[in-house]
């Protein structure tokens, strides 16, 4: 196990590297921080020294060396906006983000579970295909339509929640229901198919032979062996989810993450922006190995290869 999980940090360097890349060049490409930063009126020696004082006048490669410096003391810069250590934002943005996440992801999970389970119970009956049907619509909507429609519907013609904020549960209830239809279509479609298979299985036959009561069939034996599948796509929809906060919290006015990089993006604000990234990124890959970890422990066939 430990051979197998040093070689997924291995693997999992490469990307990292070109994230970190990808995002200190990109950003560069929004513009030059000066023309907001500065007043219309700014002569060209206050241009220099604004560049000067923030290492703008260097060169892409030499502000890259610097940048990879810095990472190396854990020193993350200072944001252009505030003149505060953009870590410090970073920081305080990201719980919001992960307890939106999270709270989505934990409402998915046991819905799917009860749902699916119910529904792979009696394959084909009414309620199999009215499961089937709901899922499959809610895994095909998009989340900014389902927001915005969400917004037009129940903050503007019925007044019955907030349209942005976090102050009071009423506030959740729009930006939890559009991350939440995605993953839960698909966790629903998921649990169902690998409960399906686990049902007709002759462990199964061998479990009811000895009179073990349905409750147990179904929650200890099948939903085990079907944990594997379902988890696996439940830890990629989740880092999905992370992913895809940015949206939601833009639309909803939510104080994550996924804010702040937009945010950090329109005001060039680009030791935030890349703190932000360089966050998100070490979270999704701590989140993969976890699942992996995960997947290993509900399925034996995968700690053996992982030992191999």
């Amino acid at each position: 196990m430990l051979t197998f999980l040093r070689r997924r940090i291995v693997s999992s360097a490469i990307p990292l590297l070109v994230v970190i890349l990808g995002v200190f060049f990109l950003a560069r490409l929004t513009g030059d921080p000066a023309n907001l930063y500065l007043p219309l009126s700014a002569t060209p020696e206050m241009r220099e020294s604004f560049s000067a004082q923030h290492g703008f006048d260097q060169s892409l490669t030499a502000q890259f060396g610097d940048y990879l410096a810095e990472l190396a003391r854990f020193d993350f810069g200072e944001s252009l906006r505030t003149a505060q250590p953009a870590s410090e934002a970073v920081l305080r943005a990201f719980p919001a983000t992960l307890q939106l996440a999270g709270f989505t992801m934990l409402l998915a999970v046991i819905g799917a579970v009860v749902v699916g389970s119910l529904a792979a119970y009696r394959p084909n009956s009414p309620a199999d295909r009215i499961a089937s049907f709901l899922s499959s619509t809610a895994a095909s909507t998009p989340d900014f339509w389902f927001a915005i429609m969400g917004v037009l519907i129940f903050a503007v013609q019925l007044d019955w929640l907030p349209t942005s904020g976090t102050a009071g549960a009423a506030a959740w209830v729009l930006p939890v229901a559009t991350l939440l239809i995605r993953p839960f279509g698909v966790l629903v479609q998921v649990v169902r198919g690998a409960m399906v298979s686990a049902l007709s299985a002759p462990y199964i036959k061998v479990a009811r032979s000895t009179g073990a009561s349905e409750q147990r069939v179904i929650f200890k034996h099948a939903l085990r062996n079907a944990g594997a599948p379902a988890l696996t796509v439940a830890g990629d929809l989740t880092v999905g989810l992370i992913n895809g906060a940015v949206v939601v919290e833009t639309i909803f006015g939510w104080p994550g993450i996924g804010k702040l990089m937009i945010d950090s993006i329109l005001q060039r604000d680009f030791a935030v922006l890349q703190a932000a990234v360089l966050l998100t990124a070490l979270t999704i890959f701590a989140l993969n190995i976890l699942i992996d970890i995960g997947y290993a422990l509900l399925d034996a066939r995968v700690r053996q290869g992982a030992m191999a």
